[in-house]
């Protein structure tokens, strides 16, 4: 049904080829503000024109002017979302339909610049038209000419130029008049003429030659000063020689005592007497060998024979035996158990409650070491998940992206502990469970073999689980999941493929890792470790998928959008 007619329109016309010239498949959606009042006409419109591309890829659709008269809002603009099969990278961009325009071909006015895809073209006033808002009155002519003022003030002189090469020599002028003389000390009267002058070192006087005659002019010596402030003090003269030596001193005291004639005995220095030395109350002597003598030792108790040891007697030659028994000691061939010594037994290796063993690198198995978690944030396993590719909260999409059919998919999880899963979920930005797509996914290790595999099912719309928010549940958003065998992942890295093997271009908006290089940041490693976490090949069927892949196969690319993924275990 067309527009009320009285309202301007404007036919809007588009081509999209790919560079080889073959046609693309996909269409144009172009909206307006939410509602556009025309209260003359008694009509609102309102949401999204969809504009499908024909078998040549062009499209033609006619929409009411943005400077239209009379709707309410005014100075809008069109907003251009390009939905091109094949394109990865869509534009999203603004445009202005002026009705003084009735036919645009969208290529004149789409902006070129990937970069900058929020570029509106608007067409501004004319110099003349501006001029008229401000008050001009007249034609363009006398505009024009009311342009053209009077003639300007001269402009600043310009630099000097370089100087020009020396010219010849000219001839040589005239001899000047001879110049004055100054004369030191006293003339004579004949010596001179007017204008010379003489002065006197020895009195100061100034004389001066005029009228034929010196003619004294004073003196120009001043008054004697007054007598100036007495000097520094003068540097300290150089040392003198050393004098004759004096008498010589006498000793006052020796260790306290103070006479003429000092006599000193063992006890006025501290020292043992020379009597003392193997007396009664002295001390002992050394022999030649530097040991004191058998007959300045006191006796010996008992004799210095051993009575017993630990309850036994000596035999005959003093000698004592002592059985293990005698000193509480075991045998030589005794046996202790690991409690006995303080120890723990060997089956406590690796065991519950027992200690942890070390590999051939002297390192703990990462078998025998707890699931480590980070304080107070969010894990997979806070939400029900075993592991997921990336943690979903930090990603942002403003443009939807949709599964392309018989695409395999391979995302990256890096398995730390033994973990079992029979599930592999998908994050659907919008999907409605169409039931005629089948869809099939598998587990393959980092060597390339396939670990578990799902069969070719239909799954279940995004967003009906109990608790969902009703946004979820009527944009079906949230976590797909598609089952597999239950299976037990040991450590390592892994993916997960998923495909979209029967079903339309439009049918699974997933969340993604937005990407536009040809490969993503994620297929980053350091050498000796290479492991792709984003990548994909086409072609794949509602048939098995391949036993073994590889990220270097001549079909591997990465210059996708990487789908958000996790496991879970339910």
């Amino acid at each position: 049904m067309p527009l009320p007619e009285g309202i301007p329109t404007v036919r809007l016309t588009g081509r999209f080829l790919t560079p080889d010239g073959r046609p693309l498949a996909g269409q144009v959606v172009l909206r307006a503000p939410s509602l556009v009042t025309f209260g003359e006409y008694d009509v609102i419109l309102g949401g999204p024109v969809t504009a499908p591309l024909d078998p040549t890829g062009a499209f033609e659709v006619e929409l009411p002017a943005t400077d239209a008269p009379g709707m309410n809002p005014s100075g809008w603009s069109y907003q251009v979302a390009e939905q091109l099969t094949g394109v990865t990278a869509n534009r999203i961009y603004q445009i202005l339909l002026p009705a003084e325009t009735p036919d645009v071909d969208l290529a004149d006015i789409a902006p070129t610049d990937p970069s900058t895809p929020t570029y509106v073209a608007v067409r501004g006033d004319s110099a003349y038209e501006v001029a008229v808002e401000n008050g001009f009155e007249g034609p363009v002519e006398q505009w024009l000419a009311s342009l053209v003022g009077p003639q300007g003030n001269q402009g600043i002189q310009g630099i000097k130029g370089t100087t020009g090469a020396t010219g010849p020599q000219g001839p040589q002028g005239i001899q000047g008049a001879p110049g004055s003389k100054v004369y030191p000390g006293p003339v004579g009267t004949g010596v001179g003429v007017d204008g010379d002058m003489s002065y006197n070192l020895t009195n100061g006087l100034l004389y001066w030659r005029e009228g034929g005659s010196w003619v004294s002019k004073g003196t120009f010596l001043g008054p004697k000063g007054d007598q100036g402030d007495t000097g520094p003090q003068g540097i300290q003269g150089t040392k003198g020689d050393t004098g004759p030596a004096g008498a010589p001193g006498a000793v006052q005291s020796v260790n306290g005592i103070s006479a003429a004639a000092v006599v000193l005995d063992a006890a006025a220095v501290n020292a043992v007497p020379d009597t003392a030395p193997g007396t009664a109350g002295g001390v002992a002597q050394l022999d030649e060998t530097g040991k004191v003598p058998a007959a300045q030792l006191p006796p010996i108790s008992g004799g210095g024979t051993v009575q017993s040891v630990a309850g036994q007697t000596p035999d005959a030659n003093g000698n004592v035996a002592l059985a293990p028994a005698d000193v509480g000691a075991a045998p030589a061939m005794h046996t202790h158990t690991a409690a006995q010594v303080g120890a723990l037994a060997t089956t406590a290796r690796a065991a519950a409650n027992g200690v942890a063993s070390l590999d051939a690198a002297a390192r703990v198995p990462i078998a025998q070491i707890p699931a480590a978690a980070g304080r107070n944030e969010w894990t997979p396993q806070a939400l029900g998940f075993a592991a997921w590719s990336c943690d979903p909260y930090t990603v942002a999409n403003p443009v939807p992206k949709y599964l392309k059919p018989q695409r395999l998919f391979f995302v990256g999880f890096n398995i730390t502990e033994t973990t079992t899963v029979n599930r592999l979920v998908m994050f659907a930005r919008g999907y409605g469970g169409v039931s005629t797509n089948r869809y099939r996914g598998a587990i393959y290790r980092e060597n390339g073999t396939k670990v578990v595999e799902s069969a070719g099912v239909a799954l279940t719309m995004a967003g009906q689980e109990a608790g969902s928010m009703p946004a979820m549940q009527t944009n079906h958003i949230g976590a797909v999941p598609l089952t597999i065998a239950s299976t037990s992942l040991t450590p390592g890295r892994y993916w997960v493929a998923w495909s979209l093997v029967t079903g339309g271009t439009a049918d699974f908006g997933f969340f993604h890792v937005q990407n536009e290089s040809p490969i993503a940041t994620a297929n980053f490693w350091m050498p000796g470790s290479p492991f792709a976490r984003a990548w994909y090949m086409e072609g794949q069927t509602n048939a098995a998928l391949p036993a073994t892949v590889s990220q270097t196969a001549a079909g591997a690319l990465a210059d996708h959008d990487i789908p958000i993924m996790a496991l879970a275990n339910v």
